[in-house]
C-alpha cells in the first residue's frame, strides 16, 4: 500500500476527506519527529513504540579489500512492535 492509497483508506474509515486526513497524518509525523528529536519515545497503544538509539563507534572490515575502517557513533530510530500486535499478526490476524 502507497502513501496515496493509505490515505484514502484512512479517510474512508474516519469520514474525513483524503486532504484533511493528509494534513493530520503529516501533522502527527512532525509531532512524532519532534518528540523524538528531543530524545523521547513514542509508543503507539497496541501498536508499538519508537525510539532513537545511540549506535557506538566500531571498527568495520571492508571484504573487499580488507581494510579495517572506524565507523563514527551515530542514532538510529529502532521500533518495538507491541506484544497485542504481535499476537495479533502471528494468529493470521484474528483476535
Amino acid at each position: 500500500m502507497n502513501n496515496k492509497q493509505f490515505i484514502a483508506e484512512l479517510a474512508r474509515r474516519m469520514g474525513y476527506t483524503a486532504q484533511d486526513t493528509q494534513k493530520m497524518m503529516y501533522q502527527l509525523i512532525d509531532a512524532m519527529g519532534d518528540s523524538l528529536q528531543e530524545g523521547n519515545t513514542v509508543t503507539v497503544l497496541n501498536f508499538g513504540s519508537f525510539e532513537v538509539k545511540k549506535r557506538l563507534e566500531r571498527i568495520m572490515v571492508n571484504p573487499a579489500t580488507g581494510q579495517r575502517m572506524l565507523v563514527p557513533p551515530k542514532l538510529t530510530l529502532g521500533f518495538k512492535i507491541s506484544p497485542t500486535w504481535k499476537d495479533k499478526r502471528r494468529n493470521g490476524g484474528s483476535e
